[in-house]
This record gives C-alpha cells, sequence and structure tokens, in this order.
C-alpha cells in the first residue's frame, strides 16, 4: 500500500511534476499571486524564464512578453546565467522556480540585477525549507525526482542576496500549507490548513512568492515636462500675485498718512 503523502513515480521535469495532483495544488495558488505582483508593473518588456507551458506574464499588459530558458518551448533558449539580454533592457522580469534547480543561483540574480532597467521589478516564486515540504525535500535528497532534488531558498536568505544586490522587497506572501500529498482528495481534505496557516503559522507555507524593484543610489526622478511647465506657471502666478499686493499696500500707506 502506498502512503497519500509518498511518490511511486519519479517526474523527469518540474513541469512533469506540476502536471501532477499537488503540482496543480501548487501551481492553482502561485498562478494568483504572480498575476497580482504583474498586473500593476508597466512598461515595455517582460521576460518569464523558465516553465514555458505556463504563462506567468498573462495578467501584465507590457508589450513585449517573451520567455526564455534553459528547455525549448519558449522564444528563445538561454542559460539563466548568461542571458542574451541587453543590458537595463527589462522592466519586469519573473523567476518561477528557477533558482532552487540552477547550479549558481547567485549568479541568475547578479544576471537579473544587469537586465533590469533602474525601478524594474522582480518577481521569484520559490520553495520554503521551513516547511512540512521542506521537510519531505530532506528525506527526498539524494531521489531525482521534481521537486524534492531541488535545494530550497529560504526567503531571509533570498532577502539577503538581493538586498546585497540593490533590491528592495515590495511585496510577497506564502502559501500551500497542506502536507504535499499526491491525491486532491486528500488535499481537499486538508484544505482547512489554508487559512489556518495564514493566521496561525504564515511562514511555514510551502512556497513563496515575492516582488522586488531594483533601487540604484543618487537616481533623480525626471518630471515630465508639462509638470515643469504647470509649475512655472504657478510661480510667475505666485510673483505676480505678490507684487499686486505690494502695490495695493504701497498705495494705501499714503492714505493712512493723510488721515492722520
Amino acid at each position: 500500500m502506498t502512503l497519500p503523502i509518498l511518490e511511486p513515480l519519479q517526474k523527469s521535469t518540474l513541469a512533469d511534476w506540476l502536471a501532477t495532483d499537488t503540482g496543480r495544488y501548487l501551481l492553482e495558488w502561485e498562478k494568483g499571486q504572480v498575476d497580482q505582483a504583474v498586473e500593476d508593473v508597466f512598461g515595455f518588456n517582460a521576460l518569464q524564464i523558465g516553465l514555458p507551458g505556463v504563462d506567468f506574464l498573462a495578467a501584465n499588459r507590457m508589450p513585449l512578453r517573451f520567455y526564455a530558458g534553459p528547455e525549448s518551448g519558449g522564444s528563445l533558449i538561454a542559460d539563466p546565467t548568461r542571458l542574451p539580454v541587453a543590458t537595463h533592457s527589462l522592466d519586469l522580469l519573473v523567476l518561477p522556480h528557477v533558482l532552487e534547480f540552477c547550479s549558481d543561483p547567485h549568479q541568475v540574480l547578479r544576471e537579473a540585477e544587469r537586465v533590469l532597467m533602474p525601478e524594474g521589478q522582480i518577481v521569484i516564486c520559490g520553495f520554503n525549507p521551513f516547511s512540512l515540504w521542506g521537510l519531505k525535500s530532506l528525506l527526498y535528497q539524494r531521489r531525482p525526482g521534481y521537486p524534492w532534488r531541488g535545494e530550497f531558498v529560504a526567503l531571509s536568505r533570498l532577502r539577503d542576496w538581493l538586498k546585497l544586490l540593490g533590491f528592495e522587497l515590495n511585496g510577497g506572501k506564502f502559501g500551500c500549507y497542506a502536507p504535499a500529498f499526491q491525491s486532491a482528495a486528500w488535499l481537499q481534505r486538508f484544505s482547512f490548513m489554508e487559512a489556518a496557516g495564514d493566521r496561525w503559522w504564515p511562514i511555514a507555507g510551502a512556497v513563496y512568492v515575492v516582488r522586488a524593484v531594483k533601487r540604484v543610489p543618487g537616481m533623480r526622478r525626471v518630471t515630465p515636462a508639462w509638470r515643469r511647465e504647470r509649475r512655472k506657471v504657478h510661480a510667475v502666478a505666485s510673483v505676480a500675485r505678490r507684487a499686486q499686493l505690494h502695490l495695493v499696500n504701497a498705495t494705501a500707506e499714503p492714505d493712512k498718512a493723510d488721515e492722520r
């Protein structure tokens, strides 16, 4: 008899695992969170690295949205550590579970910092090692199946990496609190843990989705020309009003002297 939390078959890719009941459970939550994270990010160019079969940029409205990664199916095949993308050319970058399965996650983030424009934003999905799923990954560490073969990155560690590169977190959430059952029926039975987890142990979710913005020291926001013109008109009007009041006061002074 196979316990509902065990995996009798190994999945060859992360996309294969996402097609299972457990993967669909995770993907449904992550997709909702990423949609909220990217829908209010504006610009011209957005890039998703990895999982080309899942459109994490669907809720974004940028005119150019494309997909890259080591596997086929995207706009281009590329190594996440050496992106064939011009420096400071992207407004949005989405990394769905890229860091856990890359040999050099630091270099992936350095590439992200390079290709993003100042004030550009990055959205990262990651597995939380401090969760029931993280405990399972320790038990399955020597097995080749996804996603347990990955090196789960703690959010505190990721935050430190991003800070060193000049990123500032501006949103994020943990989710998926049910154990990693392989059956949709068992996952449904433990659905009560979602609300309980959000309230009582929010940092123990199986996965997290975070958004960060690239800050550049010494940057000065450029005011649009129409705002400068409006400010100039207001300044001229203020000077004119002050001059008019001065004239009124000056003409009123002789009258006061005559009354005396």
